[in-house]
């Protein structure tokens, strides 16, 4: 059972019966004398995506459910589906786009490392390694002389995914992307 200062992302509790998956959890320090700090959370329900918040000290307990985590990798999307195989005994995943709405823009075909979070035997997440390595695709060309500086531009990726990259950087090169910011780490 943990209490709402141990929330982390992507962790599933049962809240009044039904599965939520956390999205994104602000934290906030009230000045006042003696007041406790306050967690608003933002949810999505598994299965359907539906949305929920809603605001907790940090005693307040939550319970937890029993996830079973696999490894496994993306294979393709059918419609609104995303499917995925466990690396072990190679069954397939299906998991609904709305579930992982967030972390589709970093998914990439045969992408492995992936951890598929399970409740009897259904998909209801997944986690992302916390850097992936794409290739740009398109960028408009930087300046010579553009080294030193911390200048941007947009740079898009084979999966559509589009970010502010170094101005040094050109198409047909590999980075790494933080999945948890969707920010350029390094080049890979």
């Amino acid at each position: 059972m943990p209490k709402a200062s141990e929330l982390k992302r992507n962790q599933v509790v049962d809240i009044d019966g039904k599965l939520m998956v956390v999205q994104q959890i602000d934290v906030r320090s009230p000045t006042a004398r003696g007041a406790s700090t306050l967690y608003r959370v933002r949810f999505s329900q598994l299965p359907g995506g539906g949305k929920h918040e809603a605001t907790y000290t940090g005693d307040d307990i939550l319970k937890d459910v029993a996830l079973e985590r696999r490894t496994a990798s993306y294979l393709y999307r059918e419609d609104n589906l995303y499917y995925f195989m466990d690396a072990e005994d190679y069954s397939q995943y299906g998991i609904d786009a709305d579930a992982i709405e967030s972390q589709v823009p970093f998914l990439s075909e045969n992408m492995e490392g992936i951890m598929v979070s399970l409740v009897d035997g259904q998909a209801i997440s997944i986690q992302l390694p916390a850097v992936v390595v794409m290739e740009i695709v398109e960028t408009v060309p930087g300046m010579k002389a553009a080294s030193a500086t911390g200048r941007t531009k947009a740079a898009k990726f084979a999966n559509g995914l589009e970010i502010q990259v170094p101005e040094y950087l050109e198409a047909g090169e590999k980075v790494k992307i933080n999945t948890e910011t969707g920010k350029f780490s390094s080049r890979a």
